[in-house]
């Protein structure tokens, strides 16, 4: 299965997004949560969203409550703090699961594409290249600046 063929709602609509519509451009797919220690994290999402949506780059932003329960409930939340707190402008997805049964299916088959065994913590991120394909995984710790060079060398190809 390709990353193209799945769809999810988006963070405050009802009406699913199928991932189709990034196809051709370069993904940062990561895993979020409100309430940890990588939060901070969404600044240099954003920036790098910013910086580059314009080439054919996007960040997906999925929260997740799978990691110590560190996610809002409620949508709207989840919403309204990333804007507060970040300004956060990428596109964020409903709350999934990050392990178990019911994981996220995107986030299975970006696993299974780049031989990793599991989702580590929040802010777990996924940098896909123009053709659908997982080309690295990269835990926490790796912070979104740090993959910014990475970034540029898929936006030339």
């Amino acid at each position: 299965m390709s990353i193209y063929d799945y769809s999810f709602e988006r963070l405050t609509g009802e009406e699913k997004e199928s991932l189709s519509k990034y196809k051709n451009q370069v993904l940062l797919i990561v895993n979020t949560a409100s309430k940890c220690g990588f939060t901070p994290q969404y600044e240099g999402l954003e920036h790098l969203y910013e910086k580059y949506k314009d080439k054919g780059f996007a960040v997906l932003g999925f929260p997740s409550d799978s990691f110590m329960k560190q996610e809002f409930d409620e949508s709207e939340k989840i919403a309204a703090f990333c804007q507060a707190n970040y300004g956060v402008t990428f596109p964020l997805f409903k709350k999934s699961k990050m392990k178990g049964k019911e994981m996220n299916p995107l986030f299975a088959e970006l696993l299974e594409q780049t031989g990793e065994k599991k989702i580590t913590w929040n802010f777990n991120k996924f940098l896909v290249d123009r053709h659908g394909h997982a080309i690295g995984y990269y835990g926490s710790r790796t912070k979104p600046e740090d993959l910014e060079e990475k970034i540029e060398e898929l936006l030339q190809v």
